[in-house]
């Protein structure tokens, strides 16, 4: 059954900054091993001006559980949340089993 890792992305002190630094990391997203599909989202401003709960989300699937938790634990995550976490960002990351797509 498919796995998919949520990554929700708060919003960062310096928005201009992470957006700038943004590509790059969904390209590092991208080369984690055994990556199916990559789904990236911004989230809305909200109509009266208050804080997003979160900036942005990040979806990765994977064929299995066992091929996502390799995946984070290799050499292309450490880069990836490397590279993430040199922005300043802070994220809550959820591993799901997809049950219906």
């Amino acid at each position: 059954m498919t796995t998919k890792i949520t990554l929700i992305i708060d919003n960062p002190t310096d928005p201009a900054a992470f957006e700038q630094a943004y590509p790059a990391l969904e390209e590092a997203a991208g080369a984690l091993p055994q990556l199916r599909r990559l789904e990236a989202g911004k989230v809305w401003p909200k109509e009266d001006g208050t804080p997003t709960p979160a900036h942005r989300t990040l979806d990765l699937y994977f064929d299995s559980y066992d091929d996502a938790s390799a995946a984070v634990a290799g050499e292309e995550a450490g880069a990836f949340f490397g590279q993430l976490g040199a922005t300043g960002a802070t994220f809550t990351g959820l591993f799901s089993d997809v049950e219906k797509a």
